[in-house]
């Protein structure tokens, strides 16, 4: 039997939760005591997992210590299609040596959530590799050009005439078919992903005569308020260091403190409102930095980062370690210095932080008061000496070490 427990099922299908189809459908399933069998479609496009994709990894992990039956779906085979979802121009297909050198640490990193003595792995390509074409048509009968071209990011596409491949039309067909392989009750994914969710249900019921549940989980934003993206480098991620997360979490807008709290936190929603009550949007981030950095790092770890972070940030002293970058170059331009040292993750992003005056350079060398001087011309030439220090906001330093 699983745990029936009303208010811990009522948290499950509320917090964090955009949508349930359907609902109280899928509560009486939780009441009945019934152990249902779920899952998470994880395509392997990139390198690390942040707080965005740890949100539907926690909610699998509250299923599991409830009883259910967890699945983790490595996408090895849709990642070399490429999703659609959120995309306004066609996506780069991954090779398979792509996708496998991306899905090579998603384990270790997931294992921080995840119990996977208690969680199933599997492949999608173990299904979806073996299908031949008539399978495939099969598949396509099933879904009519109209119901595709509903979606809303294919209707801006076609009102601004940019192209929509067939392979981006067989994305969801693919995914869908992922429920059917494995007869699931129920996935869970980002609110992005409901079609394709949906594409899931209407084949789980047309080839196995059964009604699949749909939960779809709020997205969490950049620190930026930007959506969260390696592009604009406004991600945090589960393997970041314990004083990058702190010091990346107090960076965030104070309009989204409530969302981190709700989204990437497990405090009880009472401890929540709680600390809400403080006006003092710094301290609530100071609470909500300790407790992510617990989650992944260990209680001695948040604290010692939040000494850290004060230190720098209040206490306007250098932090106890940094970056080193060694080079041989004796000046380059500012903004290929924010991208070779790691400080920015593009040219274009570089020049929005250099211009938005977030960037800073050490005046001079050897003096007990450092000082820096602010460059807000993304095309300025730096002279490089050994010890010099670049700072891009007021957490994040990296020192020059000349070869």
């Amino acid at each position: 039997m699983t745990d029936t427990n009303p208010e811990k099922i009522n948290e499950i299908l509320t917090r964090g939760v955009q949508e349930v189809i359907v609902k109280e459908d899928l509560r009486k399933k939780l009441l009945s005591g019934k152990k249902i069998k779920l899952y998470l479609g994880v395509d392997p496009t990139g390198f690390d997992l942040h707080l965005g994709h740890a949100i539907p990894l926690w909610k699998l992990r509250s299923f599991q210590e409830m009883g259910h039956e967890v699945v983790l779906l490595i996408g090895d085979f849709t990642a070399r299609i490429g999703d659609p979802s959120g995309k306004d121009a066609i996506r780069k297909p991954l090779t398979e040596k792509e996708v496998k050198a991306n899905m090579k640490d998603y384990k270790k990193q997931a294992s921080k959530i995840l119990d996977f003595s208690k969680v199933k792995i599997k492949y999608n390509s173990q299904w979806l590799s073996k299908l031949d074409f008539q399978d495939v048509l099969k598949l396509a009968s099933q879904f009519t050009v109209q119901q595709m071209i509903q979606r809303d990011m294919f209707q801006r596409r076609i009102n601004e005439s940019l192209p929509i491949s067939l392979q981006e039309f067989m994305y969801p067909l693919m995914q869908g078919y992922d429920s059917v392989a494995m007869d699931v009750d129920l996935e869970v994914g980002g609110n992005d992903q409901m079609f394709n969710m949906l594409a899931g249900r209407t084949l789980q019921k047309n080839y196995n005569g059964k009604d699949k549940d749909v939960m779809t989980l709020k997205l969490l934003l950049g620190t930026d308020g930007r959506k969260m993206s390696k592009t604009f480098n406004n991600f945090i991620a589960l393997n970041d260091e314990p004083n990058n997360v702190y010091g990346k979490v107090m960076s965030i807008k104070d309009e989204l403190i409530n969302d981190y709290f709700e989204l990437a936190t497990r405090l009880p929603v009472g401890e929540v409102e709680e600390i809400k009550k403080n006006p003092n949007p710094r301290d609530q981030k100071a609470r909500l930095a300790l407790e992510i950095v617990k989650m992944y790092h260990g209680k001695k770890e948040a604290q010692k980062a939040g000494e850290e972070f004060d230190k720098v940030y209040k206490n306007k002293e250098l932090p106890s370690e940094m970056p080193i970058f060694e080079t041989n170059k004796k000046e380059c331009f500012l903004s290929d210095l924010l991208c070779d040292t790691g400080l920015a993750p593009s040219k274009n992003e570089a020049k929005r932080l250099i211009e938005g005056g977030g960037v800073s350079v050490m005046k001079v060398a050897n003096v007990a008061d450092i000082s820096y001087e602010k460059i807000t011309d993304w095309k300025e030439k730096i002279v490089l000496w050994d010890g010099m220090i670049v700072k891009v906001g007021s957490r994040r330093f990296v020192k020059i070490k000349k070869k």
